[in-house]
């Protein structure tokens, strides 16, 4: 099992965020890089928090793995290999045939129908 633990907090304004901690003894600091398409991500931070014993990663999201579909973002020990945590942003024509927004459809053409159902009961009256 692994001595580290990242915990995402986070997505805002286009950087994922998350907490790490290391559960092992002596002063250690990390190395985490974070993978996109086989690719490192530029720019990400890991910011040392001493007082609390921790750790703030800042992913930012480049503007080029904005695109449609599912772009999967790997965080990683750059020591071990291990993989800490993922993250995913889905978007353009692949979301036509997530669930949710089958469940939203559903919800519109529900609220649709009791409208002209009330509609009817009134008018029948």
């Amino acid at each position: 099992m692994s001595e580290l633990t990242l915990t995402k907090t986070r997505l805002f304004e286009g950087v994922w965020e998350g907490v790490l901690t290391y559960e092992g003894v002596g002063n250690y600091q990390p190395q985490i890089e974070v993978m996109h398409l086989q690719r490192p991500v530029p720019d990400v931070e890991v910011v040392e928090k001493p007082d609390d014993g921790l750790w703030v990663v800042r992913v930012p999201v480049p503007a080029a793995a904005i695109a449609d579909g599912v772009q999967t973002f790997v965080i990683r020990d750059a020591r071990s290999g291990e993989v800490l945590d993922s993250f995913a942003l889905l978007s353009g024509d692949v979301l036509s045939y997530d669930i949710r927004s089958e469940i939203s459809l559903l919800r519109e053409e529900l609220d649709l129908l009791k409208r002209a159902f009330r509609r009817h009961c009134l008018e029948t009256m």
